[in-house]
């Protein structure tokens, strides 16, 4: 398959999804507080497109800020327990923990702390951003081979030595690859936090389209969550290029 056809590809099945859906609607005659046309979605993003936008910006601003923090905390975590075992046997199971209490229910607490508005959102952000930066930060670094310590303790090295020389470098494909991951969940967490504790966002207007009744609004909602993820991801993903080209093979390289 040639690589036209493969840059093509995600534009194909996207169209394919919406015409699909479009002739699906029409046939079935669904109305359109069950599920809206494309046509209607799109009319309704064309007929709000400034609160579309300016609540996109906010949540984008939060989930970037979050996303941030989450990125600096995660890595120097990362690197915390991945460079000690008794660290690692001691922070790991707790954080198991607190990343199996869904993040919903902590939104209340950071509302009674820092009060409604953009902090809840930031900080719910990078709760759920952090683990998967520090699980794989960890993971690189404590899964050096057992020899090439050896080898390289017998060579004199210390361990600052193989953790600068070896252990970094070889978490860093891990690192930038859970970025991916990360910032696509950072979303998450701002619109939990705008849906629940917020004056602004996207959260917030498909929960007042949600009270009034205009269903085409909260699917446009979805729709520009959707375009500032794949945004996003790709922007993660072309960083992971370029920072880990030499991890990768073949096609898959820059």
């Amino acid at each position: 398959m040639s690589d036209k056809w493969i840059k093509a590809a995600p534009w194909l099945w996207t169209i394919g999804l919406f015409v699909v859906w479009q002739l699906a609607v029409t046939a079935l005659k669904l109305p359109v507080f069950i599920l809206p046309a494309p046509t209607d979605i799109f009319a309704s993003l064309i007929q709000y497109w400034h609160p579309i936008w300016k609540n996109s910006l906010q949540t984008l601003f939060t989930t970037l800020l979050g996303f941030g923090l989450a990125v600096v905390g995660g890595l120097l975590l990362g690197l915390a327990i991945g460079w000690s075992r008794a660290v690692y046997a001691g922070l790991y199971p707790l954080m198991i923990g607190f990343n199996s209490v869904p993040k919903v229910a902590v939104v209340p607490i950071l509302v009674i702390w820092f009060g409604i508005g953009t902090i809840p959102a930031v900080i719910t952000a990078f709760l759920i951003a952090f683990f998967p930066i520090v699980v794989n930060v960890a993971t690189g670094l404590a899964t050096i081979e057992p020899e090439m310590e050896d080898v390289l303790r017998a060579l004199g090295a210390k361990k600052l030595d193989i953790m600068l020389k070896v252990g970094i470098p070889r978490s860093m494909p891990y690192f930038f690859g859970s970025l991916k991951i990360a910032i696509t969940l950072a979303f998450v967490g701002s619109v939990i936090s705008e849906t629940v504790a917020a004056n602004s966002g996207i959260g917030h207007m498909m929960l007042a389209a949600q009270s009034q009744f205009n269903v085409p609004l909260v699917w446009a909602g979805l729709v520009a969550l959707a375009v500032l993820g794949i945004v996003m991801y790709a922007l993660m993903a072309w960083i992971e290029l370029r920072m880990t080209g030499w991890a990768h093979r073949g096609a898959n390289r820059p």
